[in-house]
């Protein structure tokens, strides 16, 4: 049975039609308004509150904690400098990813660890002969996503501080209501943002903080389905949805390397200690690469008003994020899947994530995705295109005081 997390006295209020859904066990808004496009707006145009708590937390700590990061994960730890964010993945022994997720580094022994599915059995399983402690702290550590291009706006008005200078995917402790507040500067929206990390006992009292400070900013809270539009206009994958954890895949297809899976890809590093999932890696490498590519795709207009126009109907796009996968084309042959479809509000075309085999993967190619209206199948064009579809100078810019 879900529950409620740490801000839900205060989130249940406000989603008025009580449209909910299950986040790991717990209650995540779906939408506080009568559309998303309202809370979509405000993570793009002003600011926006999202509830991230039913993320997987744990703390590492101990004089091994870095032996085991870098024993589970694909990146170099030796590399992440205390007070300084990685998003990262973590593979099976063949390869394949488990889970993704951030680490960040609080101190020289010290991680705060973020995953989608459960990770502590598995971590501990890799702990094997080090002196490290694994604590989870789902439940103790609430955390909230402020983002948008007003969000830092928010922030300084909240804490008192400036924090124009703090760099994208870095950490700073502050206090907001004479609270300690952790703050770094990462969301999953593709936009300027900070999230906030704070003593569950603490959450109701900080977003209390933030709405008031919001208010002149106009601040809105946002929930998944605003959130899953914006990922996806940011080109970030979901567990689940654009790959399935090698923990869950039923047959080898839907086992994923880190290289078929964008940005994954470039953060693997050959030239460090031993890691899970390496060798098989390697030779993944030496054999010319995974055959599957993850890829953007801008769907033609075009296409999704003839396949309309041939149901006698006007064109339509459903306002919120399809996740159901669905073929992708070249010629007669299926050579991939879409696995994530919007329209986007801001570049005002239909935009997809798909995985694609590798020859046809390239920056231009045309294909086609299937396209069902009236429970009839039909095909519109589409192009593939680099991601992300939407990139703000603004997220990564350092402000000067």
């Amino acid at each position: 049975m879900s529950v409620g997390t740490a801000f839900h006295p205060r989130t249940a209020p406000l989603n008025r039609k009580w449209q909910w859904r299950e986040w790991s066990g717990y209650f995540a808004a779906s939408a506080y308004a009568d559309a998303p496009d309202i809370e979509y707006n405000a993570i793009r145009e002003a600011v926006a509150l999202i509830d991230v708590s039913p993320l997987f937390k744990y703390m590492v700590t101990g004089p091994d904690a870095s032996r085991l990061v870098n024993r589970v994960t694909v990146r170099d730890v030796s590399k992440l400098k205390v007070d300084q964010v990685w998003y990262t993945c973590w593979c099976d022994e063949r390869g394949k990813v488990v889970d993704d997720g951030t680490i960040t580094r609080l101190a020289e022994t010290t991680y705060r660890w973020t995953a989608a599915d459960p990770s502590l059995r598995w971590f501990r399983l890799n702990a094997s002969g080090l002196d490290v402690q694994i604590e989870e702290i789902t439940e103790t550590t609430a955390a909230v996503a402020l983002q948008g291009p007003l969000s830092r706006d928010v922030l300084e008005s909240v804490t008192g501080q400036f924090f124009g200078d703090l760099r994208y995917f870095r950490r700073r402790p502050s206090r907001v209501a004479d609270l300690p507040v952790d703050v770094t500067r990462t969301g999953y929206t593709g936009d300027l943002g900070f999230e906030l990390w704070v003593d569950s006992k603490d959450a109701v009292t900080l977003w209390d903080a933030l709405m008031k400070a919001g208010r002149p900013f106009g601040i809105r809270p946002a929930g998944m389905l605003a959130l899953d539009i914006v990922r996806v206009e940011a080109g970030l994958i979901l567990l689940e949805v654009d790959y399935t954890s090698s923990r869950h895949a039923l047959i080898a297809e839907q086992a994923y390397s880190p290289f078929e899976l964008g940005v994954l890809g470039h953060f693997v590093t050959f030239d460090k200690d031993d890691f899970v999932g390496k060798a098989a890696l390697q030779a993944e490498q030496r054999d010319g690469g995974p055959p599957r590519r993850l890829v953007g795709l801008e769907i033609d207009w075009g296409g999704i008003e003839a396949v309309n126009a041939a149901q006698d109907l006007p064109p339509a796009v459903p306002a919120v994020t399809t996740r159901v996968p669905v073929p992708l084309f070249a010629g007669r042959r299926q050579v991939g899947r879409v696995t994530s479809t919007t329209w986007s509000p801001i570049l005002k075309k239909a935009i997809g994530l798909a995985s694609v085999a590798g020859e046809h993967a390239e920056s231009g190619n045309r294909l086609e995705v299937e396209w069902t209206v009236e429970a009839r199948r039909g095909r519109v064009a589409a192009t593939v295109v680099p991601l992300p579809f939407f990139d703000p100078p603004r997220k990564t810019a350092v402000a000067q005081d």
